[in-house]
């Protein structure tokens, strides 16, 4: 309770306590993004075998996000307490596997890194508060799923769906808009991509995203209200066709590449459930003259 009281009281003490926390949550975090596609993937072959009447496969040692503890790619070298602190470690390790010297991706600290940074500027934006707190949950998620659909294009819905019950719950007690708005938010959300994948489909013949993005921004939606909709779309398709365009012609690879739309929603509405408001009041006020 006194720790809670201090926190509650010495902003500096509650930013710099975000900033652990959300290198340690980093952490995780990275072991969330490379284990839960590939548990999915185990429970599809499962459920398809038992479909298709095919033999069960022998059982193998335990996959979870627990088990079996982090090891090297390269020597199964398993990685040690020490060997685990977040950025510390890498650093120390001068980027490399005590084991047998092979380069660590250094995505693991970046990642780390940067749930580190998102949740002191969280803390630091919000304070000590409700809002402060499930903005730290959604700031987690949201960079959980951006980093999996870069990887697979996929945007689980383990994931996807409890935020956005948690959001339609947090709303209920009108923490970040009302639970009217809140509805209609993630209805229009699922909606209004559902549309655009149906009309691009039945112009071209061809899916034009997955179906995971229309449930993305009915989080954001169920979080923010049908108000952050609009901006969140026109953010995320700004950015993402610069950033597609560029990622395209750097790898020299053709126009019908798939590109993963999911981390710039992520992004798109995370800065318009923060920065909505003043953003589109600042359009206004440009637009009149």
């Amino acid at each position: 309770m006194a720790l809670v009281e201090f926190l509650a009281s010495h902003v500096l003490a509650f930013v710099l306590f975000a900033l652990i926390i959300g290198l340690l949550i980093g952490s995780f975090l990275n072991v969330l993004i490379y284990r839960l596609p590939k548990m999915m993937q185990n429970e599809w072959e499962a459920q398809a075998r038992e479909v298709l009447e095919l033999p069960e496969q022998a059982k193998s040692e335990p996959f979870n996000l627990f088990l079996p503890n982090s090891s090297c790619p390269h020597c199964a070298h398993e990685i040690r307490p020490w060997e685990n602190i977040p950025v510390v470690s890498w650093l120390f390790l001068r980027g490399k596997c005590s084991g047998c010297s092979k380069p660590i991706n250094k995505r693991y600290p970046l990642v780390e890194l940067a749930c580190g940074v998102l949740s002191a500027f969280i803390a630091w934006h919000f304070g000590f508060t409700w809002q402060g707190g499930a903005m730290l949950l959604l700031t987690w998620g949201l960079l959980a799923m951006s980093m999996i659909d870069v990887d697979h294009q996929l945007l689980p819905d383990a994931l996807v769906l409890p935020l956005l019950w948690l959001g339609l719950g947090l709303n209920a007690i009108g923490l970040f808009t009302s639970l009217e708005d809140a509805l209609w938010g993630a209805m229009a959300g699922y909606l209004s991509l559902w549309s655009v994948y149906w009309a691009f489909k039945l112009l071209t013949g061809k899916e034009g995203m997955g179906h995971g993005d229309f449930k993305l921004l009915a989080m954001l939606g169920a979080w923010g209200g049908w108000q952050v909709l609009p901006l969140t779309i026109l953010l995320s398709s700004l950015v993402g066709a610069v950033i597609g365009i560029a990622t395209l012609r750097l790898r020299n690879a053709e126009t019908s590449t798939p590109i993963p739309f999911g981390p710039y929603l992520a992004i798109a509405g995370w800065i318009a459930l923060i920065w909505g408001e003043q953003i589109t009041s600042a359009y206004l006020q440009v637009a009149r003259f």
